[in-house]
């Protein structure tokens, strides 16, 4: 006789109230890009009397983003705007692609697919306004975030319960990693491997 195959109590946790259909998408990715400002962040801009600009990130959602790769989920962040804060929280996270100044993302997700030999169905995308939503369209799962313009979330296929920059991007890697029965391996003592840097 066959084993039920039985999901982690956590996956159980985080997919109790996904939809079956959220699931099978998720299911699917191997690629997923963040839009950054308002998804890592909350949006916000801090300028100080000189000029500096800071921005405030989640470490929630940096060890998700980590433990993610290690899932083996190639992720991706891409911006329409460009500084080295990114730069520095990009290489703090060990992601390497990491695409500033960009207006046309679809066209950055179409070339990577092709050169991952991936389908557009296998690549999903988080985004939160009007730039992101041709990627959001053509992507195979579109996530967004509450504080997102109502017009965005309702071009996405799921939408984070917490809002950008505190936890929705865990919220989103959790759900790949659940869906894709991944998660449960990060409880085993040691799976993390090297210092952890959120």
């Amino acid at each position: 006789m066959k084993p039920i195959n039985t999901p982690h109590p956590a996956e159980a946790l985080v997919l109790s109230k996904i939809s079956q259909s959220v699931r099978d998408l998720a299911a699917q990715v191997k690629l997923i890009a963040f839009d950054v400002d308002g998804i890592l962040t909350d949006g916000s801009l801090w300028y100080g009397e000189h000029g500096e600009l800071m921005k405030r990130f989640c470490a929630l959602d940096g060890h998700g983003l980590k433990m993610l790769q290690q899932a083996g989920v190639r992720v991706v962040l891409i911006t329409g705007r460009e500084g080295d804060i990114l730069s520095r929280r990009a290489a703090d996270l060990g992601l390497a692609d990491v695409f500033q100044n960009v207006r046309d993302k679809i066209g950055v997700l179409s070339q990577l697919a092709t050169d991952m030999g991936l389908g557009l169905e296998n690549i999903a995308f988080m985004g939160d306004d009007i730039i992101d939503l041709p990627a959001m369209q053509k992507c195979g799962f579109s996530i967004s975030v509450p504080n997102a313009p109502l017009y965005v979330q309702q071009t996405a296929h799921w939408v984070t319960s917490l809002p950008g920059g505190s936890g929705a991007v865990r919220e989103c890697t959790d759900l790949i990693m659940a869906a894709q029965g991944t998660l449960s391996g990060f409880f085993t003592p040691g799976r993390l491997t090297g210092a952890v840097i959120q």
